[in-house]
């Protein structure tokens, strides 16, 4: 957190103003979004200020701060009060400030990547593999699984079913988790999680996107493996080894149960190896290998 000089206003002065508007969260702290309040800068430094002494006298502790693109110009007056940044979106930046002496105890900005491998293979033991435009197999002429990133609220094996239709235009299901792997400040320094997901196709008939692949096509299982990046690539060695232990033998990933939050009342999603377990049927979802 960075360093700030404590400005106290006087009560006095603050109760004459109308503060900044702030609903309470449920651990002491406040939110405030300046959507709902528009008012120039120099207007806006003075609420601060005079609000940032009635928190503290209140005993609040961290406040959030959402302010639109459309208010950047106030973010300048609320970093020189001692905001810093927390995380920023499209149309949004999220200032932080606590309120009491010492160390904040608030949470860090997202931490993690997530991002699915599709391993489609039909009934004649053939893997559908693509050819990437861009990045770091661009015109290296290596096949690999049709990949992407989770988008945001979208679940893993939706992700992987989608990424696999935009590729290539194979509908297919999912079936489990194969396996999954972490890779440290991987991107923007942040943390990387990839999930390999095996899937069943239900269409066979390749139509590329266009736009990010050169090239799509089924390639026989043993033919991909035998590529050079595949045998001396350690991790996509063990990939291999996984995809065939589970279709030549006995092999069991994560499939997917359905729940639902008694909190929220969300519907959300367990993955878990149910081979060996006496599990509701209605509960699982997809098809079963």
């Amino acid at each position: 957190m960075p360093g700030k000089e404590v400005v106290v206003v006087g009560e006095s002065e603050w109760q004459s103003l109308k503060l900044l508007t702030a609903v309470e969260d449920e651990f002491g702290g406040l939110n405030v979004e300046m959507a709902d309040q528009p008012m120039d800068a120099a207007v806006f430094a003075i609420k601060l200020r005079a609000s940032i002494s009635c928190w503290r006298l209140q005993g609040k502790k961290g406040v959030w701060m959402k302010i639109p693109i459309e208010q950047s110009s106030l973010v300048d007056a609320a970093v020189k009060e001692g905001f810093w940044y927390h995380h920023a979106e499209p149309n949004y930046l999220m200032l932080l400030y606590w309120l009491p002496q010492g160390a904040h105890s608030l949470p860090g900005n997202a931490t993690h990547r997530v991002g699915v491998g599709a391993f489609v293979m039909n009934d004649r033991r053939e893997l559908l593999v693509v050819q990437e435009k861009y990045g770091f197999f661009r015109g290296k002429g290596i096949w690999k699984l049709p990949t992407g990133v989770v988008d945001e609220g979208e679940d893993i094996f939706a992700a992987a079913v989608r990424e696999v239709k935009e590729e290539t235009g194979v509908d297919a299901d999912f079936v489990e988790v194969l396996a999954f792997r972490q890779s440290l400040k991987s991107f923007f320094q942040k943390s990387d999680l990839f999930f390999v997901c095996m899937l069943r196709p239900r269409s066979f008939d390749i139509q590329i996107q266009e736009s990010e692949i050169d090239a799509a096509k089924w390639m026989p299982f043993e033919e991909y493996a035998a590529q050079p990046f595949i045998q001396k690539d350690e991790l996509m060695n063990n990939v291999v080894d996984i995809c065939l232990e589970k279709i030549d033998r006995e092999y069991s990933g994560f499939t997917l149960m359905r729940s639902t939050s008694s909190i929220s009342g969300k519907k959300r999603y367990l993955y878990l190896n149910s081979s060996s377990l006496e599990i509701r049927s209605n509960m699982l979802v997809g098809p079963r290998i």
